[in-house]
């Protein structure tokens, strides 16, 4: 299998840097702002062990752009698999980006922000030229242009992958997981801790497992849950995410919601995504 390299280039504010997170995403390895002409050293250094690289070109170091006819063939002759994605959008669009977000172009000078968007283009004309796809980014949202990337670089098969789901049980009354994007709360639930030969077991012990999942509401939340995640999960994935968090809480974060967490958990590697379950106050007291 060949090393797979990706060249982004293209005029700021089009899109560049979506389309580089896009493929870290994905698994590549990504250097931004690297001059072309340092392009074969770092292939060099790099050859053990990172099958797929994406390096972002631009205008930051034009001055370091070298020979690019030059520079992409002797990176071919290496036997490498070369793309690059050039990025451009309309004047309108790169003027609003530019209005909206409050960045400086790096070119603008005296001349305005116009002025600069126009002599960018002549300096990169060059890499456009070499291109093997153009991407317009005019009028695309963030998501729709992840998948324009993916799609491009990956195919329509492999651009989505596999969507990494993390499940966590915590307590309540330690605060809510943070980056949690999902969260349900299970303090409906007859509690464990009540009965007395329950309270010093958590719910990967059978007995209180039994008690919890054995609830009358609990089968109807599981049943009214799962219809939910069947939902939501396949269109987060298409929204672009590439990592999912369910918490499940309860009171102290080692009975309903640590029996629960483990009870889902098979149900959605039965999905196609990769699961990983962890309880986070499973040790408190």
């Amino acid at each position: 299998m060949k090393r797979q390299l990706v060249i982004i280039t293209g005029l700021s504010g089009s899109g560049k840097s979506t389309g580089a997170r896009a493929l870290e995403d994905a698994g590549f390895f990504v250097v931004d702002n690297l001059p072309l002409v340092m392009l074969p050293a770092f292939l060099a250094l790099t050859g053990h062990g990172y099958e797929k690289v994406a390096t972002v070109v631009d205008v930051r170091s034009s001055d370091f752009l070298g020979d690019c006819h030059d520079v992409l063939r002797r990176i071919k002759d290496h036997g490498l698999d070369v793309e690059v994605l050039f990025f451009e959008t309309s004047d309108h669009d790169l003027i609003k980006r530019f209005s909206e977000t409050r960045r400086r172009h790096p070119l603008a000078q005296k001349e305005g922000l116009l002025a600069a968007i126009q002599k960018e283009r002549q300096v990169i004309s060059g890499l456009r030229k070499l291109a093997t796809v153009v991407i317009d980014s005019s009028g695309l949202t963030v998501h729709q242009l992840r998948q324009r990337v993916l799609g491009t670089v990956l195919g329509a098969e492999q651009q989505l992958g596999q969507l990494q789901l993390q499940v966590q049980s915590f307590g309540f009354k330690y605060g809510l997981p943070l980056g949690a994007d999902l969260v349900f709360d299970v303090r409906f639930l007859d509690n464990p801790y009540f009965v007395e030969e329950l309270r010093p077991k958590t719910g990967l012990d059978p007995v209180v497992s039994n008690f919890v999942l054995n609830q009358t509401d609990y089968k109807l939340f599981l049943v009214k849950l799962r219809e939910l995640l069947l939902f939501l999960v396949p269109r987060y994935h298409e929204e672009g995410k590439t990592s999912l968090t369910i918490a499940i809480g309860c009171t102290g974060g080692r009975h309903r919601s640590v029996a629960i967490a483990e009870d889902l958990t098979p149900y959605l590697m039965g999905t196609g995504c990769v699961v990983q379950v962890n309880h986070r106050d499973i040790d408190g007291e």
